[in-house]
């Protein structure tokens, strides 16, 4: 009997250390900005403080569900957003806290507006204006009904 729970324990335990770790978008948006002045643009921009808890999450796999956006005609680009296309970041309902980019290894056959479950290695990105401040990286995703 107390091998099998040894055994059980030693099961679950090691589960755990391969898990992802959910979060969600009330997690994104627990961030505060300040502008900075970027001299190679000669601008402005809203640079990101992150939280505590997301910067213990840098480097991590993660998972969140949220919408598919498909918004770059070479394909290169695709984002994950809080609210559907007809209402998302660029259309002026949220902050830059309401979608990331997401990284595939390929090239995904997912739909705009489709609801996606993606997990990936999460970073954090204050300095590359021309990306998202978060990004996830090796992105496997699992659309939703």
């Amino acid at each position: 009997m107390k091998n099998k729970i040894l055994v059980a324990f030693f099961f679950l335990s090691s589960a755990a250390c391969f898990s992802q770790t959910e979060i969600t978008w009330w997690d994104l948006s627990r961030i505060n900005y300040t502008e900075k002045y970027f001299p190679s643009y000669g601008e402005y921009f809203l640079y990101p403080e992150f939280s505590e808890r997301m910067k213990s999450l840098e480097g991590k796999k993660v998972s969140i569900t949220g919408f598919f956006l498909d918004i770059d005609p070479s394909g290169k680009l695709f984002i994950l957003s809080k609210n559907p296309m007809a209402s998302c970041f660029f259309c002026g309902m949220g902050g830059p806290e309401t979608a990331m980019e997401i990284q595939f290894k390929s090239k995904p056959g997912f739909k705009t507006d489709d609801i996606l479950h993606v997990t990936g290695i999460l970073k954090l990105n204050a300095d590359d204006v021309q990306h998202f401040n978060y990004i996830l990286t090796d992105c496997v995703a699992q659309k939703m009904k």
